[in-house]
């Protein structure tokens, strides 16, 4: 009988808020024919959180972790799961409640082919039940992020795609083993942010397909957040992805557009007071160990590596299109120009 475990990251008061409502709805998956374990990994523990996740969740097994770090916890929730045997791992947030047949609708998806090796749940809005959060995540040529369908009124517009573009939202999607034990675990380093995207990422270049799951379906308790963390992370984390996977010749067509947005950047980031922020990315990059680090990544990928960045580029974006930080300087001109570029420069990609 196939097992799936449930990997779900508390973080300080994540559980008061939030847990109640995704344990009761993860207990209403019907699942006659699988089982279902939950891993908790409570990424800043204390006594009093320990307690309260034993109260509200008895059936789950709780990992202790203190540094924070969403990626690592992750990272010891499948480790677990996989030590455990589980044939399937869940990635899910502790802010969402799923709906009914969730995980079955989910693990059919993952299971209807030998080629898929991620599937995702369509992820809607809490607040407003009837608009999309996210139908899949698209990869954006300088390592950004962004959801698919933010905001739209769910009119079944996505239940026919089939694959993914871009990545799985990290909000609920399912990963087989055997993928996991090509590609490995979760990348620690990451510590928060873009994790999803490295993983999508890797799944690809390693040849399987990241699909949606139109009724396996979340409800998502989403506020677009700013913070000054995930500022650094965000934009750390996509310079780190970008060196890791792109192949020497395409990292020298991205060079141009990858220097040119972050002169742009530098010149948002004084303009916004985070200027501070941007520096302690290039400090990051002018340490040797995070060289060292993506080389490690780099010689880590040409082992399973069976797709070309030829096939990867077809499948990523020239434009950043999320309504949350849309402005008129990058509808009018930095999409345009970064897209016409990209559409041009991806034609000479052979390898």
């Amino acid at each position: 009988m196939k097992k799936i475990g449930i990997i779900i990251v508390n973080y300080k008061d994540y559980a008061q808020k939030f847990l109640e409502d995704c344990v009761k709805s993860l207990r209403a998956q019907r699942c006659s024919d699988f089982l279902f374990k939950i891993y908790i990994i409570d990424n800043c523990f204390t006594d009093e959180s320990i307690a309260y996740l034993k109260e509200k969740a008895p059936e789950a097994e709780v990992i202790l972790r203190s540094d924070g770090n969403y990626s690592a916890a992750n990272r010891a929730g499948v480790k677990q799961a996989l030590e455990d045997g589980c044939s399937h791992v869940v990635i899910a947030n502790m802010d969402v409640v799923f709906a009914n047949h969730w995980l079955r609708e989910l693990l059919e998806t993952a299971d209807s082919s030998l080629e898929i090796g991620i599937a995702q749940s369509k992820i809607m809005l809490w607040s407003e039940r009837e608009k999309i959060n996210s139908a899949g995540n698209v990869l954006h040529f300088l390592g950004f992020g962004f959801t698919r369908g933010y905001q739209e009124i769910d009119e079944g517009q996505y239940n026919s795609i089939g694959e993914i573009s871009g990545y799985a939202s990290g909000s609920s999607f399912i990963i087989k083993r055997e993928v996991l034990e090509k590609i490995g675990n979760y990348d620690a380093e990451y510590y928060m942010y873009h994790d999803d995207l490295e993983m999508g990422w890797r799944a690809r270049l390693a040849g399987y397909k990241i699909t949606l799951s139109p009724n396996s379906v979340v409800y998502h308790k989403y506020e677009f957040s700013r913070s000054i963390k995930m500022l650094y992370y965000m934009e750390r984390n996509r310079y780190i992805a970008v060196f890791s996977f792109y192949k020497l010749p395409t990292l020298l067509l991205v060079l141009p557009p990858l220097l040119a947005m972050d002169i742009g950047m530098l010149g948002y980031s004084i303009a916004n007071k985070w200027f501070l922020i941007k520096l302690k990315v290039y400090l990051y990059f002018l340490n040797p160990f995070s060289w060292a680090h993506i080389y490690r990544a780099r010689r880590s990928v040409k082992k399973y590596r069976k797709i070309s960045d030829r096939e990867i580029a077809k499948n990523i974006s020239g434009k950043v299109e999320f309504q949350e930080i849309m402005n008129p300087v990058l509808k009018r001109v930095v999409n345009p120009a970064f897209d016409l570029y990209w559409n041009i420069v991806r034609k000479f990609i052979w390898w």
